[in-house]
């Protein structure tokens, strides 16, 4: 099944697709008025009326879709065995001050330690990688989901993203090149940055975690038709721990919960560029 076989996309202008969150389970459509403005030129924040905000907000439902398409499963909604969530405390995600690993496979952070804190500080720090912009390119997306997945799953979700993040008309419709690439001048940005996590459920073995993150995705560059925008979601993690660490089994994502947006100026396409070469990630710990 590729990606375009999702039963819950239309066809037209991405702003009216439909995406299903992991098998259909709920179903999210946007739709937004129209009107004029420039993303990149505007001195105040542009209008979510926009035409070209409503692109935006398609093509990132497209990068969740993606995501979600590859992970399908239960209603996110609910713990595995459907039972509520257990409510954290006020200091749930407080920094601890415990450096969360000291190693590194395929470039993302390992070895965390078989806690309800090692399982968060995973979690998060499997999130950022599954959000970055190496998932569009085929050899680093292998080393991402080899390192971050459960082994007896990690193929199956390899075949499934392959086909999620290299079709040609998906590629199209964020604007990249075929092979994944930004057009010549254009800088692409996909970073998802994690603001909290909590443990729904922990018992040495298993964890559910869920992290509350904002995501940065479009094109920055003049001329671009898919400026860079911000979306808040949050995922809910299934781990187990195997081989001497957590590893993913299974994730679902919902919307939100979103902040009101202050009334600032839209960054010119250059300083949109510029920060993203110059400002790196961060290696999470709860």
């Amino acid at each position: 099944m590729s990606f375009d076989d999702d039963p819950g996309r239309g066809g037209g202008d991405p702003a009216d697709d439909r995406f299903s969150t992991l098998g259909g389970t709920r179903q999210t459509r946007t739709r937004l008025p129209e009107s004029t403005g420039d993303p990149y030129g505007s001195t105040r924040r542009p209008q979510r009326g926009s035409r070209s905000l409503v692109m935006v907000v398609g093509v990132v439902v497209l990068l969740v879709a993606a995501i979600a398409f590859a992970n399908r499963g239960g209603d996110s909604g609910s713990s595995p065995d459907g039972q509520s969530p257990k409510k954290p405390d006020a200091q749930s995600t407080a920094a601890s001050g415990t450096k969360p690993v000291g190693g590194k496979q395929g470039g993302i952070a390992s070895g965390f330690a078989q806690t309800e804190q090692g399982a968060q500080s995973a979690a998060v720090n499997y999130l950022v990688a599954l959000g970055s912009d190496g998932m569009y390119s085929t050899g680093r997306r292998h080393e991402i989901v080899a390192t971050v997945y459960a082994p007896d799953v990690a193929a199956a979700r390899q075949g499934d993203l392959d086909r999620a993040y290299s079709g040609k008309d998906f590629l199209t419709r964020i604007g990249l090149n075929p092979d994944g690439t930004a057009p010549a001048g254009q800088t692409f940005i996909s970073r998802f940055n994690p603001v909290g996590s909590k443990a729904d459920k922990f018992d040495g073995a298993t964890a559910t975690v869920s992290v509350w993150y904002s995501a940065l995705f479009g094109l920055a560059g003049e001329g671009s038709k898919n400026p860079v925008s911000e979306s808040w979601f949050t995922n809910t993690f299934q781990l187990k721990w195997t081989g001497g660490d957590w590893k993913i089994t299974d994730f679902t994502q919902k919307d939100g919960p979103a902040p009101v947006g202050r009334d600032q100026a839209a960054a010119p396409a250059k300083d949109m560029s510029d920060a993203v070469e110059q400002y790196g990630g961060f290696t999470y710990a709860r």
